[in-house]
C-alpha cells in the first residue's frame, strides 16, 4: 500500500509539472504558485494606439471658434496635421508627451477640415489619423462697426457704439462677448437701442461722465457668435482711444449765454440766442446733448419755416436739427433774447472759437426750456435716461 501511494503521488507531481510547462509555453499563468506567469516568454501584451477626435469624426455645423483637438491613448503621435480643402494647415501645438494636439488657429465658416498624420502604438503598430469635420455655414454674416477708432480722443460724454448691418436676435449672446477696460475705473453698462440704419445697435454708457484723460480699450469678440436666425458674427472689432479734457457746455436758455467749462474752470462765456420759446416746434430741447459732428459750412433747410441757409462753424449736438453755429443775422439779440429755430446761435468769431474747442462726445447741458430731449430727437439720447433706466436696456439685466 505504501508503494502504491508513493506511485500515485509521483504521477500527480509529474502531471502538475507538465501542466505548468504547458502554461508557461502558452503565456498562461502557472497553476503552481511561483512557476511561470506574466506575459510568458514574449512579455506582457502591449496596447494599440487609440484615437479620440474633438469634434467627433464626421461632425457638421461646427462653430469655427470651437476647441479642436485629437488625443491618443496607448501610444504617441509621430506627426499631426489639420488642413482645409485648399491644403492650408491649421496652426496647433503638440503636448510634451506627444499624446495630444490642440489647434490655436482660427477656422473658417463653411469649410471642411481633414486630419492627417500617424500615431505609434505601444505594440509597435502605427495608426493613421483619418477623420474630418465641417464648420457651420451661416445664412448671413453680420458686421459690427465701432464708432470710435483707434487713437482717437473724445469727450467725457462719448458713448461707445457698435452698429450692426443687420438685426441681432440673440442680443445676450453678443453682449457676453463685449468688454471695456479703462485706465481709471468707471461704472458703465451696455444698452440696446432701437434698430437703426438697417440693423441693431448697442451703446456703452458710463454712470457718470468719463474721467478726463482716461485710456479706454473696447473689445468685441464677434466672430463665430450665433446671432440667431441663421446670422453669425463676421469679424471681431476693437479700439483703443483716449478721453480728452473734461469740457462741459452749460447752455441755460434763460441766461442767453453759452458757458464752456474745461477741467472745472470757465474757459469761455458767449452771448447766445436759443430757440423761440413761444413756439414748441422751435424750442431748443432741454437735457444732456452730445457733440457728434462738426462742419465748417452746413446747409440748413426748413420747409416749414421757409429757411434755407448755409451756416458757418456748425457743431451738431443732436440729430433733430440742433446745432451750435454762427449766425450774423441774430448777433443783435444774442445775449438778450431767444429767436432761433432751435439751434444755439453765436457770433462768427465765437462760433469759430467754440468749433475749434469741441470734440466728439462733449456734453452740452441745455436747461431752461419747456421741451425735454427725447429718444426721437436723435442718435445719442443715452443721457436722457436715469442710470436705473439705462441698465434695463441690457440684454443681460
Amino acid at each position: 500500500m505504501r508503494r502504491r501511494a508513493g506511485l500515485i503521488l509521483a504521477i500527480v507531481v509529474a502531471g502538475s509539472l507538465i501542466a505548468a510547462t504547458v502554461a508557461i509555453a502558452s503565456g498562461m499563468r502557472s497553476p503552481i504558485p511561483g512557476i511561470g506567469g506574466g506575459g510568458g516568454a514574449g512579455g506582457p501584451i502591449k496596447a494599440a494606439a487609440a484615437l479620440a477626435y474633438e469634434p467627433g469624426a464626421g461632425a457638421t455645423g461646427v462653430n469655427p471658434t470651437s476647441s479642436v483637438s485629437v488625443r491618443v491613448s496607448g501610444g504617441t503621435f509621430a506627426d499631426v496635421a489639420l488642413h482645409d480643402t485648399t491644403g492650408k494647415a491649421v496652426n496647433g501645438v503638440l503636448s510634451n508627451d506627444r499624446t495630444r494636439w490642440t489647434s490655436y488657429g482660427r477656422l473658417a465658416y463653411g469649410e471642411r477640415y481633414t486630419w492627417s498624420g500617424t500615431a505609434n502604438g505601444e505594440n509597435g503598430n502605427s495608426v493613421p489619423l483619418d477623420s474630418s469635420f465641417n464648420t457651420v455655414v451661416p445664412a448671413h454674416q453680420l458686421r459690427g462697426l465701432l464708432n470710435i477708432g483707434d487713437g482717437k480722443t473724445v469727450g467725457v460724454a462719448a458713448p461707445i457704439e457698435i452698429q450692426f448691418d443687420g438685426h441681432v436676435a440673440d442680443r445676450a449672446a453678443v453682449e457676453r462677448t463685449l468688454s471695456v477696460q479703462a485706465s481709471t475705473p468707471v461704472e458703465g453698462a451696455w444698452g440696446w437701442l432701437p434698430d437703426e440704419n438697417g440693423g441693431s445697435r448697442i451703446h456703452y454708457r458710463t454712470k457718470a461722465y468719463w474721467p478726463a484723460n482716461t485710456k479706454v480699450t473696447v473689445t468685441a469678440k464677434l466672430f463665430g457668435v450665433d446671432y440667431g436666425g441663421g446670422a453669425f458674427g463676421r469679424a471681431d472689432v476693437s479700439s483703443t482711444f483716449t478721453i480728452g479734457r473734461a469740457q462741459i457746455v452749460k447752455a441755460d436758455a434763460n441766461s442767453h449765454r453759452l458757458v464752456v467749462m474745461r477741467d472745472g474752470q470757465q474757459a469761455a462765456n458767449y452771448p447766445a440766442s436759443y430757440g423761440l420759446a413761444s413756439d414748441p416746434e422751435r424750442n431748443t430741447r432741454s437735457g444732456i446733448h452730445v457733440v457728434n459732428e462738426k462742419f465748417t459750412d452746413k446747409r440748413m433747410v426748413s420747409q416749414q419755416y421757409n429757411y434755407d441757409e448755409v451756416e458757418k462753424w456748425a457743431v451738431r449736438m443732436s440729430n433733430n436739427g440742433e446745432f451750435i453755429h454762427a449766425n450774423p443775422v441774430t448777433v443783435g439779440v444774442q445775449g438778450s433774447s431767444n429767436v432761433t429755430h432751435g439751434c444755439i446761435n453765436l457770433s462768427t468769431d465765437n462760433a469759430k472759437a467754440f468749433y475749434d474747442s469741441a470734440l466728439y462726445g462733449d456734453p452740452v447741458e441745455v436747461t431752461g426750456t419747456p421741451i425735454p430731449l427725447a429718444a426721437h430727437d436723435g442718435d445719442i439720447w443715452d443721457w436722457t435716461l436715469s442710470w436705473d433706466q439705462w441698465t434695463k436696456l441690457s440684454a443681460l439685466s
